[in-house]
């Protein structure tokens, strides 16, 4: 062989290795996810806002991926979220099959009580968010509690979830942070049986539920004016409550380090959203596919026309501005956070 053949043929040799190195990711694993199935895993139960947003995105997200995979959700409700943040951090497989929709409390949880979590959410991969939730305070129409003014003189029973669910720490948010005379009753399974609670009369109402999830839960209680909504949990006012004539918190929040908390909490779960993650160690290209994936549902038109009908709003964001969201938060004033650790406390 010639000198000239031999360098021709080492020549033809790194520019195919360049090629391979720099090729497209959907063209070196078109075929990793054909055949398998991705279990979608909402932390909440079944008549969760998190459980409806995941069974519609579930719905459309496989024929994003490439190979079309069958996927599956399943709910893995418990301790606000954590159940499953523990699950997906330290059982789940670290191979793309397996993410995970989980409340922003539970990616705060270890802000809030290093000693209660075994799972670090800087370690998750977070592939997109679907939604910015303004979450509130509510009761039902036979309450004398109608409004935010009546619940800073007038004694509300609040029922909630678990401890360290939204429904339980938004209570106490907001009542330790402006004076609410709220009681909290905590132990109820999930939205459902919240919703029933109220309607039998056994509590007044609840807080930390979801605008966009409430209107798919209970869009006839909306339409038949059912609902009192008291004040809605938002950094700037959503305009579609502010035209119900919902405030804000702010102007009740009279102590700085306060509403720097609230603004913590309320910031944190509005950017955070109808979030979606994936364990530690995955690889990148099932991660980069995956992001890819959820880029082009949440865009779907199929998918957005089913979102409207259900009255849900998509406000897609990307995982890299997710991750970016939780990094903030860890960086928090430690004054700050100290004081939010004890305004969520009932």
């Amino acid at each position: 062989m010639t000198k000239r053949n031999r360098q021709g043929i080492v020549h033809a040799g790194l520019v195919g290795a360049l090629l391979f190195a720099f090729a497209p990711i959907d063209a070196i694993s078109a075929d990793y996810f054909a055949g398998k199935t991705i279990n979608l895993i909402a932390g909440t139960d079944v008549g969760g806002g998190f459980s409806i947003y995941a069974r519609v995105i579930g719905k459309h997200l496989g024929r994003h991926i490439p190979g079309n995979p069958a996927i599956i959700v399943r709910n893995m409700p418990g301790a606000g979220g954590a159940t499953s943040a523990n699950y997906l951090y330290r059982i789940a497989p670290r191979d793309g099959t397996t993410i995970l929709s989980v409340s922003p409390n539970a990616i705060l949880a270890k802000l809030m009580d290093d000693t209660q979590t075994q799972y670090d959410p800087a370690k998750f991969h977070y592939l997109a968010g679907a939604e910015r939730g303004v979450r509130l305070c509510m009761t039902f129409r036979h309450s004398k509690v109608k409004t935010f003014g009546d619940a800073l003189t007038q004694r509300a029973v609040i029922g909630a979830t678990s401890a360290g669910s939204p429904t339980r720490e938004y209570a106490a948010m907001i009542k330790h942070a402006t004076g609410a005379k709220f009681e909290i009753v905590s132990g109820y399974r999930g939205p459902p049986e919240l919703f029933i609670a109220m309607e039998r009369g056994e509590i007044d109402g609840t807080c930390g539920l979801d605008w966009s999830a409430l209107k798919a839960q209970q869009p006839d209680w909306l339409r038949d004016k059912k609902l009192n909504i008291l004040v809605q949990g938002s950094i700037a006012p959503d305009a579609e409550l502010a035209a119900l004539g919902v405030p804000t918190p702010w102007g009740y929040i009279k102590d700085e380090i306060d509403r720097r908390a609230v603004e913590l909490m309320v910031g944190f779960q509005q950017a955070f959203g109808k979030a979606y993650l994936a364990p530690p160690d995955v690889p990148a290209d099932q991660i980069k596919i995956l992001r890819t994936a959820f880029g082009a549902v949440l865009r779907d038109p199929e998918l957005l026309a089913e979102a409207q009908r259900m009255r849900l709003d998509i406000v897609p964001q990307s995982g890299e501005d997710v991750q970016r969201v939780v990094e903030n938060a860890y960086g928090a004033a430690p004054a700050v956070v100290e004081r939010l650790r004890k305004i969520v406390e009932p």
